[in-house]
């Protein structure tokens, strides 16, 4: 063999073999085979969830003969002060109907539901309802036949009520007259007729943790104000501000909310204190539904009417040392502002008020509530001080008249332009309040337009 030139041109390798594409035909097939297989999962997921919504929205009659439940005279008493304490009256109640029979319309951010009919009727009513299933309800939201209740009913607050303080209200409600009233449909618009949303709803805003405080207090008498206002009063159902999806905003506990025209304002300690709130006249207001730091009206009118005039003594003073604390801060005096340039809305109060509220503002004892130092005049926000210029409040009368029948107060929608309901609102908010006058006419405006919305009608 002879030995090789390094001069010359080297040898040629041979040529390497490319790495195979893959075919896109290849593919085709499986990847029509994945959009498939998700077509099906979606279409099954549609399905069930359709079966679900059609489920949930059923009114199931547990399968058993009517109920009979007995309980002792003291039980049946022991019953109704829970029920009372519980406000059950106030949704479940109308007046146009026997007592818990339903039908009070109960407006949501997302439709309308009815109070339902929870007397003992075996059809229409609680009466096949077990112990078991009545205490599911009040505390999960859960009807027979695995129902979702809108949480109009408030069950996230009742689910920290102890089992037998519900076994003591099923028992009074099952040994009241049964009426056969059927109950309302809610009026609410698609998705929201769907109850299956509600168990999403649930894994958001049903916990089983204790729930907030807005005082300070570890006495036996706050805590049992924690649980008469937390649980049974359920206040903060109103008076807390509520997210898009209408859960309670628990950061803000009874900082105050707006669920209908009126706002509930906030309870917590330092607000009531900075209204002039004290101990007594909370305690006074609880019990009576006037003090001289206000009367109730609106939607606390019921609530005084229904639950909170029979508290006991003790239960009053626990309810107020819950709101307060048990070191109280101190009731804060109006604050003098100057209201020289509020002359306007000081004619329009002389001209339409101070005949009833007096020059000054300080009403007649138990006629007539004052305006000076009223906790509405002491909102920051007039909102509630003008929508009652406007529409009024209407004279409750007959068993809605509460414990201290007042006059009704006429609305002036029609007499009052929204330059001249600024003027009024601000001279009583600066001269009785210590408010600033930063009521404006487009706020005025603003507010007339939500009562004609709402179709609120005008006291007479």
């Amino acid at each position: 063999m002879s030995a090789m030139n390094p001069h010359s041109a080297p040898l040629e390798s041979p040529p390497q073999p490319h790495a195979q594409q893959p075919r896109a035909s290849a593919t085709r097939p499986r990847r029509r085979h994945l959009l498939r297989n998700a077509a099906v999962l979606i279409l099954v997921l549609l399905v069930l969830f359709a079966i679900a919504a059609i489920m949930g929205n059923r009114h199931v009659l547990p399968d058993r003969e009517p109920q009979k439940v007995q309980v002792t005279p003291q039980q049946l008493k022991q019953g109704e002060y829970l029920a009372r304490m519980g406000d059950c009256a106030a949704c479940h109640s109308s007046g146009k109907a026997p007592a818990f029979a339903g039908g009070t319309p109960l407006e949501t951010g997302f439709g309308t539901v009815f109070g339902t009919n929870i007397t003992p009727d075996p059809d229409l009513g609680i009466g096949r309802w077990s112990a078991d299933e009545f205490y599911k309800a009040v505390t999960n939201g859960t009807a027979p036949g695995g129902r979702q209740l809108y949480p109009a009913m408030p069950y996230a607050s009742y689910h920290r009520m102890k089992r037998e303080d519900a076994d003591l209200i099923y028992g009074y409600l099952m040994n009241q007259p049964a009426a056969a009233t059927p109950n309302q449909k809610p009026q609410m618009p698609f998705p929201f007729n769907l109850r299956v949303l509600m168990l999403g709803w649930k894994m958001l805003y049903l916990r089983g943790d204790e729930l907030p405080t807005a005082s300070q207090g570890q006495s036996a008498e706050w805590q049992r104000g924690r649980y008469l206002g937390n649980v049974m009063g359920h206040c903060a159902e109103c008076h807390t501000p509520r997210s898009a999806l209408g859960g309670m905003e628990k950061s803000h506990w009874l900082a105050g909310g707006t669920l209908g025209l009126f706002s509930a304002p906030g309870i917590t300690a330092g607000q009531l204190a900075e209204r002039g709130w004290s101990a007594e006249s909370l305690e006074q207001f609880l019990r009576r539904g006037y003090s001289a730091s206000g009367s109730a009206f609106d939607e606390m009118h019921p609530v005084i009417a229904n639950s909170t005039q029979y508290l006991s003594d003790a239960d009053a003073r626990a309810m107020v040392t819950f709101l307060l604390g048990d070191a109280p801060p101190p009731p804060q005096p109006v604050a003098p502002i100057d209201t020289t340039s509020l002359a306007a809305g000081r004619s329009h109060y002389m001209a339409l008020c101070a005949s009833c509220h007096g020059s000054e503002g300080l009403g007649r004892q138990l006629t007539m509530p004052p305006l000076h130092g009223n906790s509405t005049v002491r909102q920051a926000d007039g909102r509630n001080l003008v929508l009652s210029i406007l529409v009024g409040l209407p004279r409750r009368t007959g068993e809605q008249a509460g414990p201290t029948t007042l006059p009704g107060m006429p609305g002036f929608a029609h007499e009052l332009d929204d330059q001249a309901v600024a003027d009024l609102a601000n001279y009583v908010r600066g001269q009785m309040g210590g408010q600033r006058a930063d009521i404006t006419a487009a706020r005025a405006a603003e507010l007339r337009g939500a009562a004609k919305k709402a179709d609120r009608a005008i006291a007479p």
